[in-house]
């Protein structure tokens, strides 16, 4: 293990696996809502190292479901995902998909309507 890949303290094997897949990298390829352009359309930020925007700071990847539906399973059923359903995120990246992910499944569901008190 290289000293810039310091894992998190769960799943440590499951976390390098999915770090080493993705050469340290950020593997967002726009669902975050940018497209990643100027980087050849993959994110570039790298773990352990500086981010140069939105505030600068170390970049910490963390291992979550590839799948941006995937991102609004519970935190149990996310655990229990294999490595090959994984991928390495950025935290803006990773926010960002989440929250597009919870928009999209809100207008994808019909509002219920009221419940009537009595029929008419």
């Amino acid at each position: 293990m290289s000293a810039d890949r310091i894992p998190p303290l769960a799943c440590p094997d499951l976390w390098q696996a999915v770090m080493a897949a993705a050469a340290g990298r950020c593997q967002c390829r726009g669902t975050c809502g940018k497209n990643h352009a100027k980087d050849g359309g993959r994110c570039p930020r790298e773990h352990d190292h500086l981010a140069h925007r939105h505030g600068g700071g170390t970049v910490h990847l963390i291992a979550a479901p590839a799948e941006p539906a995937d991102m609004l399973l519970p935190p149990h059923r996310a655990a229990a995902l294999p490595k090959r359903q994984l991928a390495a995120w950025c935290s803006p990246c990773h926010d960002a998909t989440r929250a597009a992910a919870r928009k999209a499944q809100h207008t994808a569901v019909p509002a219920a309507e009221p419940d009537a008190l009595f029929e008419i």
